[in-house]
């Protein structure tokens, strides 16, 4: 099991690692799809993601046992109205760092044993805090590494 400090500095240094990823595409690089989501597509997906996140969160540690409504993140990327594919990228990064820090904060607050409460998200089953945090650090590391394949590919 990693300690609160462990998960806190992971949580850190993926909002980081992923920041520092965007900082290397010019303006024309958020349209470049090689395959899947474009690099706009996905920073205002994280938008989002971090979003129902600070949420999904703060219901799991004040109401254990809880059930967190999924959603459809496919949809929400298509969605013309939404805006994924054609919106700036500034607001949703403002979204995502200011969340991320939010989320930071209270990760240092947490106790050990906050970690093991449990909750039950309608698509994916029961979890605990301890395997939320390590799938919500994680995911802004796994579209980084997607946004510099992307990047990669000619």
């Amino acid at each position: 099991m990693s300690s609160i400090n462990e998960i806190a500095q992971s949580d850190k240094a993926a909002t980081y690692e992923f920041l520092a990823t965007i900082k290397t595409h010019s303006e024309s690089d958020l349209d470049k799809s090689a395959y899947g989501w474009s690099p706009r597509q996905v920073i205002n997906h994280l938008a989002d993601s971090e979003a129902q996140s600070y949420s999904r969160l703060r219901r799991l540690l004040a109401e254990p046992g809880t059930t967190i409504q999924g959603y459809d993140e496919s949809r929400w990327v298509e969605s013309t109205t939404l805006g994924h594919e054609s919106q700036g990228i500034q607001d949703s990064l403002a979204v995502f760092t200011a969340v991320r820090k939010s989320s930071y904060e209270l990760i240092k607050r947490l106790t050990e044993s906050q970690l093991d409460n449990t909750g039950t998200h309608t698509e994916s089953g029961t979890y605990t805090a301890q395997n939320w945090l390590k799938s919500y650090t994680n995911h802004p590391i796994n579209h980084a590494n997607q946004i510099r394949q992307q990047k990669a590919k000619p």
